[in-house]
């Protein structure tokens, strides 16, 4: 969900982050997983070089940067981040201490600012909106929750909802629809989670709000993250295409090769199996 926006002449890097499972399939991250991730951290490290605010989400690792030593990243920037110690759960409060104080983020920036339900204002034509936060996913997960945001710019409207998985829940579709967005980027519902993390009605729910938010979208919703963790992605893709959803993965909207390493890592290991070989031994 790491996404770059430029607008009326400011970078804002929303969930600057990038993690893999540490399991899946019973297994590790394979190699080209690893390589891959380090090649993209390095990409997020010279996003921030330029980057005039930052927005961090909701505290999970694979949204924002919160090693000690990447702390000089947000240096000289403005923060915009969900509230550390209102409507969140107790691993994420903590973590967002870990990130602000523990490691002088809050010091080291510019200036921090809460966005949860809160408007900031960059110039007359540009602003920044958090809604209020929403569940990070179902209505009562324990998994938390997060801010979607809305940036506006000369009347353009783009939308970032993180990890709301569709969305799930009708109070973060209900804002969704209420911004009227021209584009948005949304984690899409974890259908690879079905009846095993998340129950069937859930999931199903994830993907009617998705589909109503493709068929309404005046560009489009490129729809990813969880949903892409799934094998039968691409079909639920074409499946809401086919009844008019104007829907794309990150990799199509980017016009890059489609990898979904996470979903292909049985596959992975199968096809390098010195690899698992290797991984044992150490």
């Amino acid at each position: 969900m790491a996404t770059v926006v430029e607008a009326g002449g400011v970078k804002i890097f929303i969930d600057p982050g990038v993690s893999y499972a540490p399991r899946r399939y019973g297994l590790p991250p394979h190699p080209l997983e690893i390589r891959r991730l380090e090649e993209i951290k390095e990409r997020i490290y010279k996003e921030l070089e330029d980057t005039d605010i930052v927005v961090i989400t909701h505290y999970h690792y694979d949204h924002y940067l919160y090693r000690g030593e990447e702390a000089e990243l947000y240096r000289g920037k403005v923060l915009l981040v969900k509230h550390p110690t209102r409507s969140i759960n107790v691993s994420q409060r903590i973590r967002a201490h870990r990130l602000l104080k523990g490691n002088r983020v809050a010091e080291l920036a510019r200036q921090v600012i809460y966005l949860d339900g809160s408007t900031y204002r960059v110039d007359q034509g540009l602003e920044i909106r958090g809604s209020p936060p929403v569940p990070h996913g179902p209505d009562g997960t324990k998994l938390g929750y997060v801010v979607m945001v809305l940036v506006e710019c000369c009347g353009y409207r783009f939308v970032h909802g993180s990890d709301v998985q569709g969305p799930i829940s009708a109070r973060a579709m209900e804002i969704l629809q209420r911004w009227s967005p021209e584009l948005v980027f949304i984690s899409g519902p974890p259908t690879y989670f079905e009846g095993y993390k998340v129950d069937e009605e859930s999931v199903a729910q994830g993907l009617r709000h998705l589909e109503e938010l493709a068929r309404a979208a005046r560009e489009a919703v490129v729809a990813d993250h969880h949903f892409a963790r799934d094998l039968e992605y691409p079909s639920y893709l074409e499946d809401i295409r086919s009844r008019g959803g104007r829907v794309l993965s990150a990799a199509e909207f980017m016009g890059v090769e489609y990898e979904p390493f996470e979903a292909l890592r049985r596959d992975l290991w199968r096809r390098s199996p010195e690899a698992a070989d290797s991984d044992r031994a150490s």
